[in-house]
């Protein structure tokens, strides 16, 4: 069963997916970020090329030549993941096969259709029998 980490109450919902890229990066696990949405998804790529000049994390789209060689991908659609590890959720809506991965991230912003789209699917992945925890970004 797909193990949900919500990342709630986010000043900055990209910088703080970025925030989370990182770690994954670090700790060299690979991660597809879900960014159906084309500013979302470019908003993540650019952030990821300029959020810290002392590092650089290794990404690309999903549909890119060298997605295969890449432990991070950006992508609009999951019909065929690299890999079923973990997966990071950017949409207001829940992702499609969200279940085949072993752990999901979401990430939420603080704006009030942020929030209740995340209630929303808190609620579907409580009733599919996920295991979902919480940890609050708004204090930090």
């Amino acid at each position: 069963m797909t193990q949900v980490f919500f990342y709630h109450g986010a000043s900055d919902r990209i910088a703080a997916a970025c925030a989370l890229i990182g770690g994954a990066w670090a700790k060299r696990r690979p991660l597809i970020i879900y960014a159906p949405e084309k500013q979302v998804a470019d908003s993540v790529d650019r952030s990821l090329w300029t959020a810290n000049q002392l590092s650089f994390i290794p990404h690309c789209r999903a549909d890119s030549p060298l997605a295969a060689e890449t432990s991070i991908l950006i992508a609009d659609r999951l019909d065929a993941p690299a890999q079923q590890e973990r997966l990071m959720n950017l949409s207001r809506e829940q992702p499609p096969g969200y279940q085949r991965f072993a752990s999901l991230v979401e990430v939420v912003g603080q704006d009030e259709e942020d929030r209740l789209a995340a209630r929303e699917r808190v609620h579907r992945y409580k009733e599919a029998g996920c295991d979902v925890r919480y940890f609050d970004l708004s204090q930090r």
